[in-house]
């Protein structure tokens, strides 16, 4: 049931993304509110990976496995963030439903060296979820006036 529970919310954070991405024009992906730092269109792939992203790296995957996995997307409009983000989350969620208790208390390191329960890795991809989302919330709100106007939070 705990689980349940944090898959839930990490399920808030992706509607309130999808809800974010329907304000958007494909025009806003090329915006970038600080030079050297990711644009919003890049933001958002970086979004969309991180369910499918931080789920590998908690089964310890290789800095070159993750590397590769990077380099395979190329997420260049909103409809393809959308998808991938679902089809990702959904992935997860399917990922730790199928996991024994004795799996969810199993450590694992990522590749630059941290070691985590698969359930602390759970809580990570929370709140890496969650941090993006003020990112790009702040983004498109003090630097393109363009409020979404909905509840980040329930």
């Amino acid at each position: 049931m705990v689980r349940q529970s944090v898959l839930n919310q990490i399920k808030i954070g992706v509607d309130t993304l999808i809800e974010i991405i329907d304000t958007l024009e494909e025009s806003d992906l090329q915006k970038r509110p600080t030079e050297g730092k990711f644009s919003i269109g890049e933001m958002l792939e970086h979004i969309a990976l991180i369910c499918e992203a931080d789920w590998r790296i908690s089964n310890s995957a290789t800095y070159q496995e993750m590397e590769e996995f990077y380099r395979s997307f190329s997420l260049t409009s909103l409809a393809a963030i959308k998808e991938e983000l679902l089809h990702n989350y959904d992935s997860l969620e399917k990922n730790y439903l199928n996991l024994s208790e004795e799996q969810l208390l199993e450590k694992t390191s990522a590749y630059w060296g941290v070691t985590y329960t698969r359930y602390e890795w759970l809580l990570e991809i929370l709140t890496h979820i969650f941090h993006h989302r003020g990112q790009l919330h702040a983004m498109l709100v003090h630097y393109y006036a363009k409020d979404p106007n909905l509840m980040l939070f329930e």
